[in-house]
């Protein structure tokens, strides 16, 4: 069993500060996290943006889907304001922008390629041209529920990590995942057991799992000998054995 958990902020600190912004990325790294985890969709005239829905009516004050927007529309919609008067203002980030400001941490960082809904052609490469475009390839893993989109990024590029993501139970998951290339697991937390465990640690498969937000879960997903874990909540997760 492990004896340090690895705690990344999911979202940023999506539990106190708007989800996939800046300013909530700087404030898990303030409350020291090990890495960050974002989300990816892909605008009208192609580049890669940080938000987790593929529209932008949850997160913004703006309407419809973000793949309809040019990149220079985008920006001006404000992702702070439905979240806290006090982050009136912050825009959605590119992913170049939140490359270059991680790239000077020591941060790790997890993307998640939202190509489950849609396809966005082109996507992985992109990702992959940023990656290396600011050296980050050794210190990331790219994740999808599209498996599709892990296959392709392995078959293109081998020297940045993957994972599956999976929300639910999968039988031989550690099997399945040859035929796609990937290296790790990202699983829901209600899907993870010890049956999954005992294998994964046999073959040296790192499982992060999502999204944890009660010390009770903090706790058992340690005990459990997981690699690292996804939280609203970095401040929490960081000091719960303080």
């Amino acid at each position: 069993m492990r004896s340090t958990l690895m705690v990344y902020g999911h979202r940023g600190s999506a539990g106190t500060h708007p989800e996939n912004t800046l300013v909530s990325f700087k404030a898990a790294e303030k409350a020291g996290v090990h890495g960050i985890e974002l989300d990816v969709q892909l605008t009208k005239d192609g580049v890669p943006v940080v938000i987790h829905d593929e529209k932008v009516d949850r997160t913004t004050n703006g309407v419809g889907w973000v793949k309809d927007y040019q990149y220079e529309e985008l920006c001006k919609f404000d992702a702070g304001g439905t979240y806290s008067k006090r982050f009136q203002g912050e825009p959605i980030p590119s992913l170049d922008d939140v490359l270059a400001w991680i790239k000077p941490t020591s941060l790790r960082l997890n993307i998640e390629l939202k190509t489950n809904y849609l396809p966005y052609p082109g996507i992985e490469n992109k990702i992959i041209a940023l990656l290396h475009h600011h050296q980050l390839t050794d210190r990331t893993v790219l994740s999808s529920f599209n498996h599709y989109s892990i296959q392709r990024i392995n078959q293109q590029e081998d020297s940045i990590e993957t994972a599956i993501l999976l929300s639910d139970k999968l039988v031989h998951p550690w099997e399945y995942m040859k035929r796609t290339g990937a290296k790790s697991i990202h699983i829901e937390y209600h899907a993870l057991d010890e049956y999954l465990m005992e294998h994964t640690t046999k073959l040296q498969i790192p499982v992060r799992v999502y999204t944890i937000n009660s010390i009770d879960q903090m706790s058992k997903v340690e005990s459990m000998g997981c690699e690292a874990m996804f939280t609203d909540y970095p401040s929490v997760a960081i000091h719960r054995n303080d």
